[in-house]
């Protein structure tokens, strides 16, 4: 079982699941089932679970240069005002509950101008799993730089999602060649062992 583990559940809302959404990710809506049984099996197992979330100024101040012009164009997703279908609201089954964490981040990766990182470690959490979308963009992105402050990563495969099946298993080769463990839901829920590498180099360094 994974010990002093916390689940990042990211982005798995409306503006990024709804085909109507310039920012709609094929293969997000189909991983809404896998993603709402990831929680309520952390939820059971006392694993805290964060869901990390975009959302976007009404005036479109804080959208990211590259999509612009997109956003603008496409209703203004994931932003107040915008149709409820491409709106920055979570689906029913990813509404976070009581206990649950709710952040909300300004660019691709959780940790990016966030207080995930000080809470993470408060509550002694030194293993993240990542489920949501975009596996290139914001799985990977939080991944990258969960490694870089010494977390331990595992991305739950079944629980991601990209725009083909060649993008998700070439992200998730990448993320898996720099140190992140790559499971499916069942192998967690089955209490799949995580390599410590966090504790394991702690060892090392001090004995």
């Amino acid at each position: 079982m994974v010990k002093n583990a916390a689940l990042l559940m990211i982005d798995m809302q409306k503006g990024f699941l709804d085909p109507a959404s310039p920012c709609c990710i094929a293969g997000a809506a189909a991983t809404v089932p896998a993603c709402a049984a990831a929680a309520e099996f952390c939820r059971r197992e006392g694993i805290p679970v964060f869901f990390v979330t975009r959302s976007y100024r009404a005036d479109g101040s804080d959208v990211e240069h590259s999509r612009y012009q997109a956003w603008a164009q496409g209703g203004k997703p994931l932003s107040p005002g915008c149709p409820e279908a491409i709106s920055a609201e979570p689906p029913e089954e990813l509404r976070p509950r009581e206990g649950d964490y709710a952040l909300f981040k300004p660019r691709f990766s959780a940790f990016f101008h966030t207080e995930l990182d000080l809470i993470l470690r408060r509550l002694g959490v030194d293993t993240v799993l990542l489920a949501g979308t975009t596996t290139p963009n914001c799985i990977r992105a939080s991944c990258y730089d969960a490694l870089s402050l010494e977390y331990n990563v595992a991305v739950l495969s079944d629980c991601t999602s990209s725009a083909t099946e060649e993008i998700q298993q070439a992200n998730l080769r990448d993320m898996a060649n720099v140190g992140a463990r790559i499971l499916t839901l069942r192998e967690l829920t089955e209490g799949a062992e995580l390599p410590d590498s966090v504790r394991a180099a702690r060892e090392r360094r001090y004995g």
